[in-house]
């Protein structure tokens, strides 16, 4: 492969990577709605955001569908930050509905 040729090849991956990164965008962002939703059903049973059975029942799912080559602990790690910025999220819209109430 000459050079040109790899800084081709590097180019087209980072070009799908690209189109990959704003897939994952819209399906966090749709996340996000679902989990807004489950702060607002929360708020108004008066139900901690915080639920650590829930936690390791995400793990588990996206654990055991995980095909690889991200290794299991690779997956739990990224859902960790997914988890928790989804109670940012939950946490943020607590206060601003606190706010308005």
């Amino acid at each position: 492969m000459t050079h040109e040729e790899g800084m081709q090849v590097l180019a087209e991956c980072r070009d799908r990577i690209d189109i990959l990164d704003r897939r994952i965008l819209e399906l966090l962002n749709e996340r996000t709605r679902i989990v807004e939703e489950i702060g607002r059903v929360k708020h108004h049973l008066d139900l901690p955001i915080y639920e650590p059975k829930r936690e390791t029942e995400v793990f588990t799912n996206v654990t055991e569908n995980n095909s690889g080559p991200l290794t299991p602990d690779g997956v739990k790690r990224v859902f960790e930050r997914i988890i928790d910025e989804m109670r940012n999220v939950q946490r943020l819209r607590m206060l601003e509905r606190d706010e308005t109430e």
